[in-house]
């Protein structure tokens, strides 16, 4: 069975706090798991442990929970051991410490935030009927095979369509001049929904037939393009019970967004 890392946990603990209580060896106080050294483990700080285990999608077990009490008793024999030799109080420790603090605390407010606000089921049912609608009258999802051509200017662009006009394919030229990652696939881009690009690409896209190259270049805020339709399909959505999970995540992710909008608006943030 594979348990939890030192790397992983050792954030938890430090986050969590371990008690410097001395204690004697032979005596531990209510809700402590172990001591090491008469520095208590807690046993709720191994029940956090355990979580964070299951959480990676271990089942919990006797020896999972062995597993996790064991890697606490060497995060703190390495600790004190640290300790010892100076290291605590080093300028790399504190500042690893307090990156390890910002990031608990942060997760921690996100998950206490949505915890207060979550997501309900009525709003899901909500978003999916909405996605259903956007649909139009026939009710499928439309999907185009994309590839594309960035060049940074209009006269390249230009110069690329001539070149596409006199016989050359299009993933000929997206090798040759293509700004963009995707050059090495001749420009391809695969699958997309028209509402998944920016509205100058979808405002072309959507009337281009299968195998044709968009008639003139297309600015965008970044450059130049070039696109061709490889390919057109129609699917029925999702049903309910196959999207929820994924229109849920959206809605959380959209909350987490907006409740960050609101800290950055509410604050003084200096950038150098």
């Amino acid at each position: 069975m594979k348990s939890p890392s030192i790397t992983y946990l050792v954030s938890l603990v430090i986050a969590l706090g371990l008690s410097t209580t001395a204690y004697s060896q032979n005596a531990l106080p209510i809700n402590a798991a172990a001591s090491v050294n008469g520095v208590v483990i807690s046993n709720d700080t191994v029940e956090q442990g355990i979580q964070a285990a299951l959480s990676q999608g271990q089942k919990d077990s006797p020896e999972l929970r062995n597993a996790v009490l064991g890697k606490m008793i060497e995060i703190s024999l390495l600790s004190q051991q640290a300790e010892k030799d100076g290291l605590a109080n080093s300028e790399r420790a504190n500042s690893q410490l307090a990156l390890i603090r910002l990031n608990y605390l942060a997760d921690l407010e996100l998950s206490t935030y949505l915890s207060k606000n979550p997501v309900s089921d009525a709003e899901v049912q909500a978003e999916y009927n909405s996605e259903v609608a956007s649909l139009g009258p026939q009710g499928l999802i439309v999907e185009y095979k994309l590839s594309d051509i960035a060049v940074a200017t209009e006269a390249d662009a230009q110069a690329a369509l001539a070149r596409i006009k006199k016989g050359e394919s299009f993933d000929k030229v997206a090798k040759s001049i293509s700004l963009a990652p995707n050059k090495v696939q001749g420009g391809a881009v695969g699958w997309v929904q028209a509402g998944q690009t920016l509205p100058q690409i979808a405002g072309v896209l959507t009337t281009l037939s299968k195998g044709q190259v968009s008639p003139k270049p297309i600015q965008m805020p970044q450059g130049w393009y070039l696109i061709k339709l490889e390919d057109k399909r129609s699917s029925k959505p999702p049903s309910y019970e196959q999207a929820k999970g994924a229109i849920r995540n959206g809605l959380m992710q959209k909350k987490q967004f907006e409740f960050l909008s609101q800290l950055r608006q509410g604050a003084n943030i200096v950038v150098r």
